[in-house]
């Protein structure tokens, strides 16, 4: 029981930090972006290759208990601007031109056609095989013993994702609380129109929350690999769950998403003993489908 919690929140957590990038860009930029998903991948291959150049062929030294050494940290430091880059690159080539002139459904459809670029331009720089940031073989801690509970083992690098995942929340949410920018970022979701008209710039607001999106889906990414494997396919397995978990938490609430990843996550574990590994996405969307028919704008949203 203990072990399929401590899963189910090591999933969510990097659930939760795609879902909250998601839940910004449709708050603020009013539609649903479907190519989200591969930025986590973008992320996490960037990630790997500013790895491949810092290391240069030497072996990375681990911190501590850790299976990864600083490289690995400078790497993610290089990645997270040049995610955003990519990010950027896209709103500037397809989706702000297409928004002068579209609607919301072609947004929506266009983000498909972004999302099959970059995954198979993934699969063209790197291959279709499995990558890995390292090979360090980590010896599970036994925190609980067996007979509680059926017990709990964890990873040194699976409780860093966790803790990690709880630092960037809280300094995402002090940023949208008290900086100028963030206070701006919430009125424009808010009212677009009002916003403008107090003085925001609505143009700059969108290129920080293109920014901050891809920075949280590069974080999720290297989480991801780092607790797994780096695949072409990894942000768009990971896509329907970053959905469920927006949407399960009420678009536009931050607390909303990773409280909706934390549930995706725990639903996924939960249904992998009960049904199998095939099927562990049914138990999210069944625990989706269940609350969206109690409260049909999530369980933070706003009541219509």
């Amino acid at each position: 029981m203990l072990q399929l919690v401590a899963d189910g929140l090591i999933v969510g957590s990097v659930v939760s930090l795609g879902a909250v990038g998601l839940t910004l860009t449709y708050s603020l930029l009013r539609f649903a972006n479907f190519g989200h998903g591969e930025l986590l991948t973008w992320g996490a291959y960037l990630t790997l290759a500013f790895l491949g150049l810092l290391l240069a062929g030497a072996e990375m030294a681990p911190i501590g208990p850790f299976s990864f050494g600083w490289p690995l940290l400078a790497a993610l430091m290089l990645a997270l601007p040049a995610t955003a880059a990519i990010a950027l690159a896209v709103d500037w080539a397809l989706f702000r031109r297409l928004a002068r002139h579209g609607n919301a459904i072609t947004l929506v459809i266009a983000s498909f056609g972004a999302a099959l670029a970059l995954r198979n331009l993934v699969q063209f720089i790197w291959g279709t095989l499995p990558e890995y940031y390292t090979r360090e073989i980590q010896i599970a801690i036994r925190l609980v013993p067996r007979d509680v509970l059926g017990g709990l083992r964890i990873t040194p690098d699976q409780l860093l994702v966790l803790a990690l995942t709880a630092a960037v929340v809280v300094l995402l949410h002090l940023f949208l609380s008290y900086s100028t920018l963030g206070r701006a970022m919430r009125a424009t979701a808010m009212n677009p129109a009002l916003a403008r008209l107090a003085g925001a710039d609505v143009a700059k607001v969108a290129r920080a929350t293109w920014v901050i999106g891809a920075a949280l889906a590069c974080i999720a990414g290297v989480f991801a690999g780092l607790t797994g494997q780096i695949r072409p396919m990894m942000g768009f397995d990971l896509l329907l769950p970053l959905f469920a978990a927006a949407i399960l938490g009420g678009i536009g609430n931050v607390w909303g998403a990773v409280i909706g990843g934390l549930i995706v996550g725990l639903a996924e574990s939960f249904t992998v003993p009960l049904l199998g590994a095939e099927y562990r996405a049914a138990g999210s969307f069944a625990v989706l489908i269940a609350i969206l028919l109690i409260r049909p704008t999530g369980l933070f949203g706003a009541r219509a």
